[in-house]
């Protein structure tokens, strides 16, 4: 008979590290899934200034390296390892790990996050954290009175346009139709911005610069014509994609495929399995609210087994 994890962690960025913690300090012994991209979305971002109790600012990175540290001094058992299918029809929960080990456990936080959708260019990749970005309120303050632009057209790439037209100098939208996506009320408040200038049917083709975002060439998908745009940033904002494939036809989940929680907590359609992080969360998507998911989740978990007197 195996043995069966009180608390399992699927994922490894602050909400499933900080769920560690938590549960390693209740005594839960959980073990934590890294997955595919150990340490999460922070592992690709070079700066984290947002975060408390770093007033120099962190590396992202270091950041994910002091999570687990942290969480593996209160001996959550930390390892490597790609859940690649889950049964949750039956208690104890069975989560299988790289299409070979099968593990069992009493109760789940998933912790998968979310993945910002890109253009594909291979200059994007090049400069993805030397000036190009697909999240405002995180990177925007490195541009402070400098100029950069923002692709895409609905709610999204309005509020984080409007958003660094509070903190750069100007704000250039690439929009691939003629019309915004976005509601009437996020469109109107971009027109009404006086340093964001729109860029209709437009598309970008390159990303300039070599060791940092120079200029974007975009190119008008009626006429041809090209045009390079000196910049500092590059914002993708054309959606996020959570990682939650893997729970379709079992958890409940959005249109778009984020999870759904109860109110007020982290508690999924399934008893005993929670859900934390940019898996569920499609409007904050910060460090510092996946992390507090985090801690929720850890929490409900350490309640329902209490209940459930396992």
């Amino acid at each position: 008979m195996k043995d069966v994890a009180n608390v399992l962690i699927i994922g490894s960025g602050p909400a499933g590290f900080t769920a560690a913690i938590y549960a390693a300090r209740a005594g839960l012994k959980p073990i934590l899934f890294q997955g595919g991209q150990p340490g999460g979305q922070l592992t690709i971002t070079n700066d984290v200034e947002n975060y408390p109790g770093y007033p120099e600012g962190v590396n992202g990175p270091q950041m994910m390296m002091d999570f687990q540290a942290q969480a593996e001094r209160f001996k959550a058992d930390v390892r490597y390892g790609v859940v690649t299918a889950v049964d949750l029809k039956k208690q104890p929960f069975e989560v299988t790990v790289d299409e070979e080990e099968t593990f069992l456990a009493h109760s789940i936080i998933i912790s998968t996050g979310a993945s910002a959708q890109w253009l594909g260019l291979p200059s994007e990749a090049r400069l993805n954290s030397k000036g190009v970005s697909a999240c405002a309120v995180c990177d925007g303050f490195f541009f402070k009175g400098q100029d950069v632009a923002v692709v895409g057209g609905g709610d999204t790439a309005c509020e984080e346009a409007t958003y660094l037209a509070k903190l750069c100098n100007k704000v250039h939208m690439i929009v691939r139709r003629d019309v915004f996506r976005a509601s009437t009320i996020m469109a109107n408040r971009v027109l009404n911005t006086p340093n964001i200038t729109v860029h209709w049917h437009s598309e970008t083709e390159e990303i300039l610069g070599k060791d940092e975002v120079e200029a974007v060439r975009i190119f008008n998908n009626q006429t041809g014509v090209k045009t390079e745009i000196p910049i500092k940033g590059f914002f993708v904002a054309i959606g996020h994609k959570p990682n939650t494939g893997l729970f379709e036809g079992m958890l409940d989940m959005d249109e778009t495929g984020y999870l759904i929680t109860k109110p007020g907590s982290t508690k999924t359609n399934i008893e005993g399995v929670f859900a934390a992080g940019d898996a569920q969360d499609k409007i904050y998507r910060q460090a510092v609210t996946a992390a507090g998911t985090g801690c929720m989740a850890a929490l409900d978990a350490e309640r329902y087994l209490a209940e459930k007197e396992i």
